[in-house]
This record gives structure tokens, C-alpha cells and sequence, in this order.
């Protein structure tokens, strides 16, 4: 009898009892019980309406809200039998207080089930028929309401049965409804969870373009942790003005766009849905990164099967030529004209033998070599520094601003230094182009606020990149050198994605380039 009643149903049990004893009061204090039984008033059934008030009362005040089945049974065993004396008292079932017996066994057995119940309804047939047979002893009034009270008593029996089949049903119903919700409530939570796991982000808004949802990526792509509540206007105009296209014709493709200067570029989904009743809209916001870098891998593959077949074929009339270019070179009889054309040979020849040689290393899957470790950047970069000005002749500088903060990030040790050497070698050389043979190039390490990623700005004063050039800037064999190979950006570019860092040019408006590092960030 430990379970918890059903405290709803006592609190209703309660204020019946109790306005049933205030029924009676009046009953009694009116006077009418001649009218309604046609029996005199007599002193008892005074006694005993006023001590089932003031039980009623004690155990609504003492009991409102049992938490054992104990104190529901001795609530119900003492209705039952107070009734009873009501009963007796009142002058037998021809009262009528016999039938408040069949709803308090009815309320007793939906919260006590079993024989319990049944207990109480025993109780409450017997109160029915002892007075009867008392009275039946004492004279021969009662005789007419033995019927009555027979059927009065089955009724109990009846109720307490039909009340237990139906709390049954209740607790049954309940306990699906429950476990229903339970199922609900897993699945909410699992949908929740994938929704914030998910690579894509999403945005669900309503008709004002209030956003009432956002995934953990939109948040990430938006740099805001906060977008619940905010309006898409507020957000991008790029992302307002695809949106009102699609509303203007939904099968049209959205375009691509960028919500950073240095962020990915997102390929843009819309859908509308009804939620709540009402219709709103979904936008699915997709980093292209991966695409491109798939569809790069899939270029590099078919250039490096090419590279391949073609390899042997350019490599030995290459070798070739070299050699007969060195022989000519140690001739005698060689006019030095016919030298320097030698040497142009030789030279090209080498070139071109370079550009084979950066052909089938590109084509190649590029891995860690190592393991990535923690780098604390300021330490790491303080020492990468020092080591190489010490190699920089004197009209060549690095100047080095890092935050106090320790920033970390895992990366492989070996490729972040290769990196930053080729940045660095292209920051000095066009630093000094501009500046007569003195360059200088600075390194600014920070913490974005919004992201919390830490960031690297390799920044140069030399003649920055034009435009045309800087859509292409990260293509393989894209070079404004006539000497270069055009492969040291993108080198650089696909480590930094290999280490889930990311590299990207920005224009400095005071003059020069900007190449910027978006390091992953580690929690420590």
C-alpha cells in the first residue's frame, strides 16, 4: 500500500463528503426529515449527522493529500461506515442515505483495487442489511425494505466491480499514454540531436522572418550563437535577396553565396512547411567546401592517370635533351653564342623536367605524414619565427603580434611549418619587389570573439592581388610568374583543410595581401 493515490479524485471525494454532511445539517435543522421519510427527528441520527460533519471535515483538513494507499482505506472504511449509522439512525433504507453507500464504494474501489475494494463493499452490503435485520428484530417495519436493501447491496458489489474495471482501463490507457509520450519525448530529443550534429545548417523562420530555430552549424556559419528570436533581415542581404527570389519562382536555383568575407561558400535551400498550424519556412545552408574539394580530388585523379601515361613519354626525349645540351656545354669549338643558347636549353630543359616532377607529386593522395599533435600557436610561432630570421638576410624582417591568451589547435607540426614557409617566401618576395630589395612581412595571431577560433594573419605591404587573379588564387598551375608553377597556394590551402584549418586571401585596404588561418579550435 505504497503507491500514490489518485489526489485529483481524493480532493473530489473530499468535497462530496463534505457537502453531503452539509445537506444533511440542513435536513436537520430545517426539519425535514418527517417530509422526506416520514419518521419523527429523533436525537441519534442529530448525533450522528453532525459526527459525519465533523469527521469530514477533520480528515479533509488532517488528509487533503494522502501518500499512502493505508490512509485512503481507513478515509473509505470510515465513510462506509459512518454512512451506515446514517442509515440506521435515518430509519433503514427507506431513507435513501443507503444509495450515497453505492458511489462511496464506487469511489473506494477506483482507488483500491483488488479485494480490498471488494472489502469495502462487504462493508458497506452489511451496514445496508443489519439495520434492517435489527429492526426487523425490534418490530415488523422493516419487513418491505429487505428487497431494497438486498438490491442496494448487490448494487455496491456491482459498482465496486464495474469501477475496478474501468480505473483498470484508466491506469491501462494511462500507462500507454505514457509510455507514449515517454517515445515522444526520445524521439524529440533524437531529432534534436541529429538536427544539431547535421553538416548542413538550418533555419526554420515564420511569415515575419523570425528565426525559431537554428542547428548548431547555421550558428557556426553565421559566427552567432544566438539566432532564436532574431530576423533574417538583420542577417545577410545576400541570404534576403535569395530567399524573396525563390518566393518568386521556388523552382529556380538558389546561388551560391558567402555570409563572411573569409567564410565557405554556401549553396542556399528553401522549403516551406506547415508547423504550428501555420506556414514557415526552411533554409538549408550547405558548405560547398567539400563538394569542391571532391570535385578537385576527382580533377586530380584524372591529371595525375594522365601524368602518368604521359610521364615516360616526355621524361626520356627530356633526358635526352638535357644530356645533349650538357655535351654541347663541354665542347671547345663552342662560339659563346651558341653557349648562352646552350645554357637556355638546359635551363627549360630543367624546368619543364621540375613541372613533370610537380605534376606527379600533385596527382598523388596527400595524408598526415604524422600524427597531429596540440600546438600551443603563441609558443610554436614565437620559436618558428626566430629560426627563420636567423636564415633572412638583414634587409628582410618578421615581425611577430600574438595575444596573451594560450591558443591551441591540432595540426601536424611538420606541414603548418610548410605553410607558413610558402606564405612567408611569398610575403618577402613581392614585399621586396615593391620596396627595392627591403621586405617585411607580419604575423598577427588572435582570437575571433564570435567563433573563438584562433587565427593567423600573414600580412605583407607589397602590391596585394588583383582581383581577376585573386577568384583563381588557390588553383593549381595558376601563376602571374613566369617562372612559377602556381602549385605553392594550393599546396599550402589543401593542408590547412587536411588539418581542418582554413586558408584564405584578404585584400588590405591600406595596401598588400592578407592571408589568413582559421585554426580549429580546441577546448583545453
Amino acid at each position: 500500500m505504497s503507491a500514490q493515490p489518485n489526489r485529483l479524485l481524493l480532493r473530489i471525494y473530499h468535497c462530496y463528503r463534505v457537502i453531503i454532511s452539509l445537506l444533511l445539517q440542513l435536513i436537520v435543522i430545517g426539519g425535514w426529515q418527517h417530509v422526506l421519510w416520514g419518521t419523527s427527528p429523533n436525537l441519534a441520527f442529530v448525533a450522528s449527522s453532525w459526527l459525519y460533519l465533523l469527521v469530514n471535515v477533520l480528515l479533509a483538513i488532517g488528509l487533503p493529500r494522502p501518500k499512502h494507499m493505508l490512509s485512503v482505506l481507513v478515509l473509505a472504511l470510515s465513510d462506509v461506515l459512518l454512512l451506515s449509522l446514517l442509515n440506521y439512525t435515518a430509519g433503514g433504507v427507506a431513507s435513501g442515505i443507503g444509495n450515497f453507500l453505492v458511489v462511496s464504494v464506487g469511489v473506494a474501489n477506483i482507488l483500491l483495487h483488488g479485494r480490498i475494494g471488494l472489502f469495502i463493499a462487504a462493508i458497506a452490503a452489511l451496514g445496508l442489511l443489519l439495520p434492517n435485520v435489527y429492526l426487523y428484530l425490534q418490530t415488523d417495519a422493516a419487513v418491505s425494505g429487505w428487497l431494497q436493501a438486498g438490491s442496494l447491496g448487490g448494487l455496491c458489489f456491482a459498482a465496486a466491480l464495474l469501477a475496478q474495471w474501468l480505473s483498470k482501463r484508466s491506469s491501462l490507457s494511462e500507462r500507454l499514454a505514457v509510455q507514449h509520450a515517454k517515445s515522444v519525448a526520445r524521439l524529440e530529443a533524437l531529432n534534436a540531436h541529429i538536427l544539431q550534429r547535421m553538416h548542413t545548417g538550418i533555419l526554420l523562420f515564420d511569415e515575419q522572418c523570425n528565426i525559431l530555430l537554428a542547428n548548431a552549424e547555421s550558428q557556426r556559419l553565421f559566427a552567432s550563437p544566438e539566432l532564436v528570436g532574431r530576423s533574417i533581415d538583420h542577417l545577410s542581404a545576400e541570404l534576403v535577396d535569395c530567399f524573396k527570389q525563390w518566393q518568386a519562382n521556388p523552382s529556380l536555383r538558389p546561388p551560391s553565396i558567402k555570409l563572411q568575407q573569409d567564410g565557405p561558400l554556401l549553396q542556399l535551400g528553401f522549403m516551406s512547411i506547415e508547423y504550428g498550424g501555420k506556414q514557415h519556412r526552411l533554409v538549408f545552408l550547405e558548405d560547398l567546401a567539400k563538394t569542391l574539394q571532391q570535385a578537385q580530388q576527382i580533377k586530380l585523379v584524372a591529371l595525375g592517370r594522365l601524368s602518368a601515361a604521359i610521364a615516360h613519354e616526355i621524361r626520356n626525349p627530356l633526358a635526352a635533351i638535357s644530356h645533349a645540351a650538357q655535351l654541347l656545354q663541354e665542347s671547345d669549338c663552342l662560339q659563346n653564342e651558341d653557349a648562352h643558347f646552350v645554357r637556355i636549353i638546359d635551363q627549360q630543359a630543367g624546368r619543364l623536367n621540375q613541372i613533370v616532377e610537380n605534376v606527379l607529386q600533385l596527382s598523388r593522395p596527400r595524408t598526415l605524414q604524422g600524427e597531429a599533435s596540440l600546438i600551443e600557436l603563441g609558443a610554436w610561432l614565437s620559436q618558428f619565427v626566430l629560426e627563420y630570421q636567423s636564415h633572412l638576410p638583414p634587409e628582410q624582417r618578421l615581425h611577430l603580434k600574438r595575444c596573451q591568451d594560450k591558443l591551441h589547435t591540432q595540426m601536424e607540426a611538420s606541414q603548418l611549418r610548410q605553410v607558413l614557409t610558402n606564405l612567408l617566401q611569398n610575403g618577402l618576395r613581392y614585399s621586396a619587389r615593391k620596396n627595392n630589395g627591403k621586405g617585411q612581412v607580419w604575423l598577427k595571431l588572435y582570437r575571433r570573439e564570435d567563433s573563438q577560433q584562433p587565427v593567423l594573419d600573414i600580412l605583407d605591404d607589397g602590391e596585394g592581388v588583383p582581383e581577376t587573379i585573386a577568384a583563381h588564387l588557390f588553383e593549381p598551375f595558376n601563376s602571374s610568374e613566369s617562372q612559377g608553377t602556381g602549385l605553392g597556394l594550393y599546396v599550402s590551402r589543401e593542408l590547412c583543410e587536411l588539418n581542418r584549418a582554413r586558408l584564405n586571401y584578404l585584400p588590405r585596404p591600406e595596401g598588400g595581401s592578407c592571408m589568413r588561418i582559421a585554426f580549429a579550435y580546441i577546448k583545453t
